[in-house]
């Protein structure tokens, strides 16, 4: 590909990204497809020779497009988004065209600049206290996996890199039974190992871990011979929003000199909005936070934030610096591929400085606002409507909900059923989770084009495909 055609059919993309986001209304929001549709149209065996860029694209739209789920849909009301306002798309092409490889000062000295400033532009947004510091990782798996990471490395002082965990005490970390499947990942390669993450049962409407549950647990441990070593809170827990209190697990925390790391990773980005701040208050007492910008904020993904206290002590534990990585210059620079796991590192604070000057915190705040506003109303409309209840209340933009129709027969399967048809109709996405054994349909409103409209065409499809 020479650079005229280079820049022909770097057009072309551009333009085919727009059609396509204009479009989206049209389609049905999850790929109408069955397995191995998409396969049986591409060769088996990779070209020998060169294919021209119009066949190849013409592909992409005759076959890719029609097997792809619509994330970018205004009706995706399904899991939570993965939003990308066209903004952080044009940086992604400016980003993608440097092809830099940012994992040192010296290698991209303004992605490194750059990602310091925007840390420090979203710790204002949220209103986290100044002593938090932060790295930009891909997605809050990896931030969590840091956060287990330091845990372990503290509690052993910092002798597990060296030594390795044979013959060291055996650590505990504990978490809410609410908390994500990526905390049961990252201790599984930690060498923690699942046994010891202790979940602790949960209370009321926001399914907040039991303190006093907590604190037996720790008790109990240190006299059986174990170490704790830290507390993994939820904040926005994906199945329906549930939120710990996170003052009382600092406090826990601090008595017993736990590391505590908070997981808000769809809730965080609604904290730019003071009002909602009481789902994380005491969140300056933690020691790590991680949310994603990627889910409802409007990053292109993959863009999850970590914040921590102490960035020596993360420094220290994920750090290595072999000569051929070190800095010839005698200055004092950070070189973020020493905060996270991977060597290499994209340039990903280009998007959220394109994304925080083109819509501006407050045009942000609005859309939150009305996202969460429009989930309350929908609840309401829904808990009003003969044969439905609503399962859990509205946490921020998530609430979920089944039909119970007459009361009669397997109300489980009868909402497996319902599912399958709302989805199937392409009208809008939503999914299901298990709320103290029952099957229930998820409901959140986050997508970055969606309007209350929208959300009235949803109540429409439950409510016709109940029947």
């Amino acid at each position: 590909m020479n650079s005229e055609d280079f820049r022909h059919w770097s057009h072309r993309a551009a333009d085919w990204g727009v059609d396509y986001r204009d479009s989206l209304r049209d389609k049905p929001v999850r790929a109408q497809t069955a397995p191995g549709d998409i396969a049986r149209q591409i060769g088996d065996a990779p070209p020998e020779t060169p294919e021209g860029m119009a066949a190849i694209f013409a592909d992409f739209e005759a076959i890719i497009v029609p097997g792809m789920t619509h994330w970018q849909h205004p009706r995706f009301f399904a899991y939570f988004p993965a939003n990308a306002a066209p903004a952080s798309v044009v940086a992604e092409y400016l980003v993608t065209a440097m092809a830099a490889q940012c994992m040192l000062w010296q290698t991209s000295p303004a992605a490194t600049e750059l990602e310091t400033r925007m840390m420090d532009w979203l710790r204002q947004a949220l209103g986290l206290a100044p002593y938090f510091s932060g790295v930009i990782h891909d997605t809050a798996s990896s931030a969590t996996f840091a956060a287990v990471l330091t845990m372990r490395e503290k509690a052993l002082a910092w002798s597990g890199n060296s030594a390795g965990l044979a013959g060291q005490p055996q650590l505990r970390i504990y978490c809410s039974s609410q908390n994500h499947s990526s905390v049961d990942k990252a201790v599984r390669m930690s060498g923690i190992g699942e046994d010891n993450l202790v979940r602790i049962a949960h209370e009321g409407s926001l399914k907040a871990m039991r303190l006093a549950d907590l604190e037996a647990a720790i008790v109990r441990d240190l006299e059986e011979g174990h170490l704790p070593c830290g507390i993994i809170a939820c904040v926005g827990a994906t199945g329906m929003g549930a939120c710990d209190d996170v003052a009382g697990l600092s406090n826990i925390a601090r008595k017993y000199g736990l590391h505590l790391h908070v997981d808000a990773a769809w809730a965080g980005s609604a904290m730019i909005c003071p009002e909602f701040r009481h789902l994380w208050a005491g969140v300056d007492d933690a020691d790590s936070v991680v949310f994603n910008p990627h889910k409802w904020l409007g990053a292109q993904f993959d863009c999850s934030v970590y914040f921590v206290r102490d960035a020596d002590a993360l420094v220290k534990t994920m750090a290595i610096k072999p000569e051929f990585l070190k800095n010839t210059r005698q200055v004092d620079v950070i070189n973020y591929s020493e905060w996270s796991a991977p060597l290499g590192r994209r340039f990903r604070a280009l998007k959220l400085w394109f994304l925080l000057r083109a819509h501006g915190l407050e045009n942000l705040r609005t859309m939150i606002r009305n996202h969460i506003g429009w989930a309350e109303a929908l609840a309401e409309k829904i808990r009003n409507t003969r044969g439905f209840e609503i399962v859990s209340e509205p946490v921020l933009s998530l609430f979920t909900f089944r039909h119970l129709g007459d009361g009669s027969g397997d109300i489980d399967a009868k909402n497996r059923d319902l599912i399958t048809r709302i989805n199937d109709d392409g009208r809008i996405y939503v999914t299901q989770t298990l709320i103290d054994g029952k099957f229930v349909i998820r409901f959140q409103v986050g997508g970055f084009e969606t309007t209350e409209a929208d959300a009235d065409v949803a109540y429409a499809a439950i409510c016709e495909m109940a029947g």
